[in-house]
């Protein structure tokens, strides 16, 4: 489609323009230039992208370390049946479990942290990311005692020792931010989720204590989170087991559930509230998700998980999550079938609702092997994250050199979130005759690519001294980190046919623009 307006706006100086709206007021948007419209075919293949999908599972033990493997690790990117799963996956993400068995007296082995620098260098080479969560315990006990399945002493450290710990461990996290996904708080609790704990508050009632936490238990908790913020690289997410621990973190140990969530002023800063993400790993598993969705207490009130309690902190997460890194596991089946396929169950909804990026391949099985069965799994494997597909974008025909030329991209995210680490979109021209590449960052902030549709509308100014010629249009979406910004693994694939370059990791919007 052509269409022709005067071309004194080609001589006119275009500043920068950003627009997130509906698409079909597209052609009354867009600027006075000679322009052509060049549809896309969506796909509906399954494919790897960074940050997001099935992660794939791992621990290893400080008492007898096993280092993770490049060749094993890049083989997750090809698609791979889980062990016990009735499905496949790719995957570009491996859940890393350090557990610090024997630490819980003193400090953390230099071995230890040599090992970790490998670990995060197999990652490198192979191409995925990490999720680490370090514990001290990943064993539950038996006894007497009124749960009876784990009972204390759970195996957890002190206070003092986790601070210890977390700031040895800092170094190595601020040097390997580039092949971290995020990181999860861990530390508190056997497994890390900040539950059965010997040193701060045991709600589950097992011990000598209510079945609550005190004041001291959320002050003692906010000083490990503080803690982790300060050790994990600033443009990195720090995720908590449940919503509760964010908002008395924030906002003190007598905060309301009613307190209030990010707001997209607020998301995608450095700032405390836009660090902190969430792990549920019990996805639909109970009605508030086998505590997730609860009060836990404080010294003055008791814990609760009405049918209000879980309404609200359902509601905060939901709106609070829009702007962080969200995943986790499932962990049982007993809450089906509203943890099935649609229409019978919500799983789909939920991880909308939730804005899941990722979630475990490996666990629980019963669950997941439902969603294969009942005909939701090839949704949830493609829309888990984001997942951009091109609808029809604007281009000119041709520009002079000196002058700004428009474009306009009409795409939608059909994934259940928006990426949830910074990365710059690139407009790139590529001379058709020698190959050369031209690189143009666009405003658009694409962590507020939410899900649905949107327009992006942008100028950019062509050099004077750019050669005549003709320049193929791509979209690159590179890792923000030097060391893989050239790497196509650790770029964004959209979702259409006949775009990927797999060996450049660009994205042809199928263009050309003469220069003159």
């Amino acid at each position: 489609m052509r269409i022709r307006f005067n071309k004194f706006f080609l001589g006119v100086f275009m500043p920068v323009l950003f627009l997130t709206t509906s698409c079909k007021d597209t052609d009354a948007r867009l600027v006075d230039i000679e322009k052509v419209k060049v549809p896309y075919v969506e796909s509906a293949a399954d494919f790897p992208n960074p940050e997001r999908g099935f992660y794939r599972y791992s621990e290893t033990y400080a008492s007898r370390f096993t280092q993770l493997n490049a060749d094993e690790l890049k083989g997750y990117r090809n698609t791979q049946t889980v062990e016990g799963a009735g499905y496949q996956v790719t995957s570009t993400l491996v859940f890393r479990y350090y557990i610090l068995d024997n630490a819980t007296g003193g400090p953390i082995a230099p071995a230890f942290l040599t090992n970790m620098e490998k670990d995060m260098v197999a990652a490198r080479t192979a191409g995925v990311k990490l999720i680490p969560r370090f514990v001290y315990t990943v064993t539950q006990k038996s006894g007497d005692c009124p749960e009876g399945f784990i009972c204390p002493p759970y195996g957890d450290a002190a206070k003092a020792v986790v601070l210890a710990h977390i700031a040895q461990l800092k170094p190595v996290l601020q040097a390997n931010a580039d092949v971290i996904a995020c990181v999860q708080l861990g530390f508190i609790g056997t497994w890390g989720e900040q539950y059965y704990s010997d040193f701060f508050g045991d709600a589950s009632g097992n011990g000598k204590q209510e079945n609550r936490l005190s004041n001291q238990n959320w002050l003692d908790r906010a000083e490990v989170l503080r803690a982790m913020l300060d050790a994990v690289p600033a443009d990195r997410t720090v995720q908590v087991r449940y919503p509760q621990i964010k908002q008395r973190f924030l906002y003190g140990v007598t905060a309301p559930i009613s307190s209030a969530a990010l707001t997209d002023a607020e998301g995608f800063t450095n700032a405390d509230r836009a660090r902190i993400g969430y792990h549920n790993d019990c996805f639909l598993a109970s009605t508030n998700d086998l505590g997730t969705y609860e009060d836990y207490g404080n010294s003055t009130s008791p814990r609760t998980s009405s049918g209000s309690v879980i309404n609200a902190l359902r509601g905060y997460m939901s709106d609070d999550s829009k702007y962080v890194a969200v995943g986790g596991e499932t962990c049982s089946d007993d809450y089906s079938p509203a943890n099935d396929c649609e229409p019978a169950g919500k799983a789909q909804q939920e991880f909308a609702t939730m804005h899941y990026s990722y979630l475990n391949a490996h666990y629980n099985n019963n669950v997941n092997n439902d969603w294969q069965t009942g005909g939701c799994m090839d949704n949830i494997k493609r829309n888990l994250g984001y997942r951009f597909v091109l609808l029809n974008g604007v281009y000119p025909d041709q520009v002079v050199r000196g002058t700004s030329m428009t474009i306009v991209i009409n795409l939608k995210n059909a994934g259940y979130a928006s990426p949830f680490n910074k990365r710059t979109a690139k407009l790139l021209l590529r001379n058709k005759q020698n190959n050369e590449v031209f690189s143009f960052d666009l405003a658009s902030d694409v962590r507020k690519w939410f899900s649905g549709n949107h327009q992006i509308q942008e100028s950019i100014k062509v050099p004077a001294d750019l050669a005549p010629g003709d320049y193929e249009l791509l979209l690159n979406l590179p890792d923000v980190y030097e060391s893989l910004a050239t790497r196509a693994e650790y770029s964004i694939r959209l979702a259409n046919e006949d775009v990927w370059e797999e060996a450049t990791g660009y994205n042809k919007l199928n263009h050309t623009v003469k220069v003159n």
